[in-house]
């Protein structure tokens, strides 16, 4: 005999209850949308997202590898590469022989790198701020400190 099964019986538990984003899609979502913004505002200077993450890596950590860059810089070892062979063409970094071992280049920035982040550095804070607002400085901070704990107990 067959029996009858309500709808709402039949439908798996939490159908029909929208879950909201796992923080995971709004963390990627964020991103994307911060690196679209930093593209079109360094668009004038010829420089991409990643391009400009790198090279404020080296601003605070002069003097790193092309491995240790690229990881800073969250790419590939291949994108890395290429990506320092456009900023030196650009005069935006240099490559020399590492004193400590001869066999490694060290990625420094030059004087026109630092010229271009301090071009951009009050656009990027004012991104930075339009990412924020409407978030009392507490919460910006909150917010800061919980991506830094996300990350680290992901690395």
């Amino acid at each position: 005999m067959e029996t009858a099964v309500s709808e709402t019986a039949a439908q798996p538990a939490g159908r029909g209850v929208k879950a909201p984003p796992s923080l995971l899609y709004l963390v990627k979502r964020v991103e994307l949308v911060v690196r679209a913004r930093l593209d079109e505002l360094l668009k004038p200077a010829g420089v991409t997202a990643l391009q400009y993450t790198a090279l404020t890596v080296l601003e605070r950590h002069d003097g790193r590898t092309a491995a240790q860059l690229a990881r800073d810089s969250f790419v590939t070892a291949q994108s890395m590469a290429d990506m320092v062979r456009t900023l030196e063409t650009r005069g935006y970094v240099v490559r020399r022989p590492n004193a400590a071992n001869r066999r490694e280049l060290l990625i420094a920035l030059t004087s026109l790198g630092h010229e271009l982040l301090a071009a951009y550095a009050q656009p990027v804070r004012d991104l930075e701020r339009r990412m924020t607002q409407g978030l009392a400085d507490d919460r910006t901070a909150e917010l800061r400190a919980a991506l830094d704990h996300a990350w680290r107990q992901l690395s």
